[in-house]
């Protein structure tokens, strides 16, 4: 009985670019470089002369293009033509229904009692996330925030965990991605070269909604600029996470403690709203130390329903951000808003510190908003009712608080190492709310440069001796 014949190749010309790849997997050099230009896309199509095929289809799998290389038994089908196709739709209905019956919920396990520990911001927050069940850090190495990749390096592997030291930030978050889309508690560390580099990772994680955790520990810039402290990736994180409808949770700690309790809730946010999260930190925070205390319990994460686990029971799930119909694109958007919306509603988190009768309010956040304290504890005493509004989240903006505070405010003082993105953040959040701001002034620094709380507190009682 003669074998069957095994269908050839052919090519669809307008898609190849003429890289090759082809022509070295080609065991019987049926494939050669081409010799005119393809007048629809301006490139050099190989070649095929395929006397000697014995179509094994190698060089259907070299060939980087879709549907460039394509077998002879796929022609009538195609009648020429290349038709993009949603990757929902692409295979019809799934053979195999989805078994899973919702969740498995996270079980959430007792610590023993401990002294409190002594630990820098970067470490504090790899404990945070450690304890929120996060065993998959990938990472590229990035001055001020190495410390915390360094620290999971060494403490996964002893907890079945993995750390991955990825050959760049665009891998990173890529593989991030995978990782999310399994279900998995998954994060990395980087700072404010590398979260650029990560954007448009992260904008296909918000539209696949893919739950990852972003810990950025800012400095100065832009371009290389230097390894000090800054504030100045507000806008980035708020208004800049990659192309498209993005937005995603921005939490603020000023303490190594919130380093570590934010980190926890980080997770939980992220697989609440299936969207990544944003640790916002600066490179003074990351570095210093602090007395942290850990919390009473951990968490040993469960599975969501939706995750791509590769199992019969997720089999029908699928994680993409494609939409390539018009209307199917606007839906997933109007979805998205809807989500922000719900965001926008439940997770606002602000700290007040003597706002209650404050007319002159300190809005800051970070390690500046330490400084920050400072200077109100020494207005007060000099007769300046003075307060500080410590936003949490910068994303979404704490207005529901600042609103109710707001009657009282006779003028209002931010403070930031930067040039005036959180004022930004102020000012775009009031005009949503409608709130006719009173006089604004600031107190920035940059390059590195902190707010000092003698700078601070000249800005607060001068203005107070002209008013007054």
């Amino acid at each position: 009985m003669s074998a069957a014949v095994r269908p050839k190749p052919y090519l669809e010309p307008q898609y190849c670019k003429g890289c090759l790849r082809c022509i070295e997997a080609c065991p019987r050099d049926c494939i050669t470089p081409g010799s005119a230009i393809n007048p629809a896309t301006g490139l050099v199509p190989v070649e095929l002369h395929l006397e000697n095929c014995n179509g094994c289809t190698l060089c259907l799998q070299a060939c980087p293009e879709p549907y460039g290389l394509r077998l002879e038994t796929d022609r009538p089908g195609l009648e020429g033509e290349f038709v993009l196709e949603d990757p929902a739709k692409l295979f019809g209905e799934k053979c195999v229904p989805n078994h899973s019956e919702g969740d498995l919920p996270d079980d959430r396990r007792a610590l023993p009692d401990c002294e409190p520990l002594v630990l820098k911001g970067t470490y504090a927050t790899a404990i945070g996330a450690l304890l929120a069940g996060c065993r998959h850090v990938f990472g590229y190495p990035i001055t001020p925030s190495t410390e915390g990749a360094e620290l999971m390096a060494r403490i996964l592997p002893k907890l079945n965990g993995h750390f991955v030291h990825a050959v760049s930030e665009v891998a990173a978050v890529n593989m991030m991605y995978g990782a999310g889309g399994a279900g998995l508690p998954c994060m990395t560390f980087t700072s404010s070269p590398g979260f650029s580099l990560m954007l448009e990772g992260v904008s296909y994680m918000i539209g696949a909604e893919v739950p990852g955790v972003f810990v950025n520990m800012m400095r100065g810039g832009p371009g290389l600029g230097n390894i000090a402290p800054e504030q100045t990736d507000i806008k980035l994180a708020c208004r800049g996470l990659g192309h498209g409808n993005t937005h995603a949770i921005v939490l603020a700690p000023s303490t190594p403690q919130e380093m570590l309790d934010l980190a926890i809730d980080a997770f939980a946010l992220a697989f609440r709203y299936r969207n990544p999260v944003v640790l916002l930190g600066d490179g003074y925070l990351g570095q210093m130390t602090g007395k942290v205390r850990l919390p009473g319990s951990m968490i040993r994460p469960g599975l969501p329903a939706w995750a791509v686990w590769g199992d019969r029971a997720h089999r029908h799930n699928l994680i993409s951000s494609i939409a390539l119909a018009e209307a199917d694109l606007e839906d997933h958007n109007e979805h998205l808003n809807r989500k922000y919306a719900a965001i926008s509603a439940c997770e606002q988190r602000v700290d007040c510190y003597r706002c209650r009768d404050a007319e002159v309010l300190v809005v800051a956040c970070n390690t500046p908003a330490r400084m920050a304290k400072g200077a109100v504890e020494t207005a007060r005493e000099n007769g300046v009712k003075a307060g500080l509004f410590r936003p949490i989240t910068l994303w979404p903006f704490p207005i529901d608080a600042l609103a109710e505070i707001m009657p009282g405010v006779r003028r209002i003082v931010v403070v930031e190492a930067g040039p005036g993105q959180l004022e930004d953040e102020l000012r775009l959040a009031l005009s949503h709310a409608n709130i006719a701001p009173p006089p604004i002034d600031h107190v920035r620094r940059c390059g590195g440069n902190l707010p000092a709380q003698d700078e601070i507190l000249a800005t607060l009682l001068a203005r107070e001796e002209v008013l007054s």
